[in-house]
């Protein structure tokens, strides 16, 4: 770090934001999970990884809320392609799951039951290894942020998180609830993370969900009839801005009073609005701009909170051609949230 020089061009060398900055010294660590498994409509979130790293050597590293924001040791965890290989070849499996199921078959059908136990027990593997990653980072005092992949991904990183703290929040943006039990008949399903986040994880103590816009009757009772689960939908969010009842700042300041002194981010990329993310596997018109985001995260920061914790995921590039555009954005949001966790962890 002592001969890096933030205003040179950016030098890739298979680092996030090409900082020379090794996992092992770092303040925090950036682990990728190259899984797209049981995406539900288009897959591609398992390339999203590598191209965020190739697309993030291009960010200038200054930021509005850190000074010298370049000397976060931001460190990266050697690039696991044995499970982006596996999640090519599962993925093959899923897909003939979800046509058979689309077709009118039933997840209890006999005909895909030993293809269902591949996949689930193919995604617990890969949730323990993400979990013993966090243990070894933690224990050594870094904080250890997911980078998917789909948003099945973080489940192992939040489960240790939630066995390390008393209480733990989450802030959770996405188009989506993800409380499906099992979404189509896949355990750990993308849909199904923050069901299993509530359900499997000791010490939750809140889940706080914003953007959300698209869902079903089951994941709405269960958000009515949970003292867990508190609910700011875009519908909701819109509905005060446009009628000048509230303003970004109060609705923010609401969202964050509900969080407890530990709170893990879950950033799923199509929160925000899709022309931000157009290529994200289940886009929804809708959202959060990036500089709403960037408000509402800096004010968790500031509020004295604790970043345990976070994953930026379901960012999917263009399939047909190089176009870095929503790798690009993820790998903003992703420098974002890395300053900001620096700058509430420094204050605690």
């Amino acid at each position: 770090m002592e001969k890096f020089n933030p205003n040179n061009i950016g030098l890739p060398n298979g680092n996030f934001f090409a900082l020379p900055c090794s996992a092992d010294e770092s303040e925090i660590v950036l682990i990728s999970a190259p899984w797209d498994v049981t995406t539900s409509y288009r897959s591609g979130t398992a390339n999203a990884p590598a191209r965020i790293i190739k697309a993030s050597s291009q960010i200038d590293l200054y930021d509005v809320d850190v000074k010298d924001a370049w000397k976060i040791k931001i460190g990266t965890h050697p690039y696991n392609w044995e499970i982006f290989t596996q999640s090519a070849e599962l993925r093959k499996t899923a897909e003939k799951i979800i046509a058979y199921l689309e077709n009118g078959g039933n997840i209890k059908d006999i005909s895909i039951s030993h293809e269902l136990d591949l996949i689930n027990k193919a995604s617990e593997k890969l949730n323990n290894w993400i979990y013993k990653c966090a243990e070894k980072y933690c224990e050594e005092k870094k904080t250890v942020g997911i980078v998917g992949g789909e948003h099945s991904v973080p489940f192992g990183l939040i489960k240790f998180l939630s066995e390390k703290y008393n209480s733990l929040g989450i802030l959770h943006i996405d188009a989506h609830a993800d409380l499906r039990h099992a979404y189509e008949g896949f355990e750990y399903s993308h849909a199904s993370i923050m069901y299993n986040v509530i359900t499997k994880c000791k010490n939750i103590s809140k889940l706080v969900q914003v953007g959300i816009r698209d869902f079903c009757n089951d994941e709405a009772d269960l958000i009515a009839n949970s003292a867990k689960i508190s609910a700011y939908t875009d519908f909701y969010i819109n509905e005060r801005l446009f009628g000048g009842e509230q303003t970004w700042k109060s609705i923010c300041n609401d969202i964050i009073s509900e969080l407890p002194e530990n709170v893990y981010i879950s950033f799923d990329i199509d929160g925000l609005s899709p022309e931000l993310c157009p290529n994200t596997g289940t886009p929804v018109p809708g959202g959060l701009s990036f500089q709403q985001a960037h408000y509402l995260l800096q004010t968790l920061a500031k509020s004295g909170r604790r970043i345990a914790g976070f994953d930026v995921c379901e960012v999917a590039p263009n399939p047909y051609n190089d176009d870095e555009y929503d790798a690009n954005t993820g790998a903003r949001i992703l420098y974002k949230i890395c300053c900001l966790t620096h700058l509430s962890n420094i204050k605690n």
